[in-house]
């Protein structure tokens, strides 16, 4: 099964996300026995199940008229990215810096591919964590995997 391009269904259900005071930060899709189509969103505050159906029933009509799998069934979800979203855009890693953070590389670096601390920096290119008071260790975004909000138990 093939579905256009995702930043195609993105650039169509963006105005209606907008008008809902939501953002779509990501479209995936998913070909095989169970094809689907996710459109993840957020907002300030966070996105609750009110949020999900709401838009899910104003951009469903659309996507019929869209028809992003060319004629083929699908499911259409709508979610938010979690707790543990991971980070996708600069605006993310802007609204994070001096927060405490998780990154997990591709690639180990002192023997490790999973680090947890402050995010201090990033440009784009490069992030800088201070792992504790002594240090701080700077990654290439080319071997950072993951980077999301540290989760704190209470």
């Amino acid at each position: 099964m093939k579905f256009m391009p995702c930043e195609t269904i993105k650039e169509r259900i963006d105005p209606i996300a907008a008008e809902q005071g939501l953002i779509v930060v990501n479209v995936e899709t998913k070909s095989g026995s169970d094809p689907s189509l996710t459109v993840y969103i957020d907002r300030p505050g966070g996105v609750d199940l009110d949020a999900c159906e709401r838009f899910h029933n104003a951009i469903d009509a659309i996507m019929d008229e869209l028809d992003p799998s060319y004629g083929e069934a699908y499911t259409l979800n709508v979610s938010s990215l979690g707790a543990d979203r991971p980070f996708l855009t600069a605006e993310d890693f802007a609204a994070h810096i001096g927060r405490d953070v998780e990154v997990k590389l591709n690639e180990s670096v002192k023997g490790k591919k999973f680090f947890e601390g402050k995010l201090v920096y990033y440009d784009g290119k490069t992030l800088r964590l201070k792992v504790n008071d002594k240090e701080t260790l700077t990654f290439d975004m080319a071997n950072v995997k993951k980077v999301n909000e540290a989760i704190r138990f209470a």
